[in-house]
């Protein structure tokens, strides 16, 4: 972290008494590894409630495909670029849920900001994660307060159905909530133009990634990883939209 980005965190820290406890958490993964699904994200970031991009040694990234409507085109390679003034870092192109690339036991933590909704099955996703994390290394989610999106009016998914999806091995081609997406979906509070938009969005979904899949509270995915092999440090809730879960492995 150069004098600036030092002087900026330090101002947000001052002036934001509500971050604080989570700015102090990102300063423990200095000079640590991780590893990003889906990024990069603001929500790690400077002046973010969460600054880990600041004080991590460094952080490789995972994206589904090398072309998505949210970073565009991306390519293979050391060529994930995650903060202004540090080297670019590994970028992998793999499914959230299989990791196939990436080796056991390999990093200090994981973020997902803003990801595991659009996994069609969580805990494989959770199971995965936990896999190529180190002995106690720390998991780190921010996932949609569902009363402030377009998901407002879609029920929360529970533990049961997560579990019940996981036993059935649910692949991302899954369709099982495509009707309620598309009956629920608050239009005002999304970019979808129109209604037959959002239906050819959602039928495409496996192309472009862009539905919920699950809608989450606090309680669903603590359960969810403690049966992943998790501990629960942390849940705090952001604005505008966010939920916040910090978590370490045990098992």
């Amino acid at each position: 972290m150069n004098f600036t980005e030092s002087l900026i965190t330090k101002v947000s820290y001052l002036k934001n008494p509500f971050k604080r406890g989570t700015i102090n958490y990102a300063k423990t993964f200095k000079n640590q590894i991780g590893i990003e699904i889906g990024g990069p994200s603001s929500s790690f970031g400077l002046k973010s409630f969460f600054p880990v991009y600041l004080y991590a040694k460094r952080i490789d990234g995972v994206n589904f495909s090398s072309n998505t409507i949210w970073e565009g085109q991306i390519k293979e390679g050391q060529t994930y670029k995650y903060e202004q003034n540090k080297p670019a870092a590994h970028q992998y192109i793999d499914e959230a849920a299989e990791l196939s690339s990436v080796p056991n036991e390999s990093y200090d933590f994981l973020l997902s900001c803003h990801s595991l909704e659009h996994v069609a099955n969580p805990i494989k996703a959770v199971k995965r994660w936990n896999e190529v994390l180190k002995t106690k290394g720390r998991l780190c989610l921010v996932l949609p307060d569902k009363r402030y999106t377009f998901d407002h009016n879609r029920p929360y998914t529970t533990f049961e159905h997560l579990l019940a999806d996981f036993g059935q091995r649910i692949t991302e081609r899954d369709d099982t909530h495509f009707e309620e997406v598309i009956r629920l979906h608050d239009l005002s509070m999304d970019q979808a133009q129109s209604k037959e938009e959002l239906i050819d969005r959602i039928q495409n979904n496996y192309i472009n990634r862009c539905m919920h899949h699950h809608v989450f509270s606090f309680e669903s995915v603590t359960q969810m990883l403690e049966y992943c092999g998790f501990k629960t440090v942390l849940n705090k809730e952001f604005k505008p939209f966010h939920l916040f879960i910090l978590a370490e492995k045990t098992s």
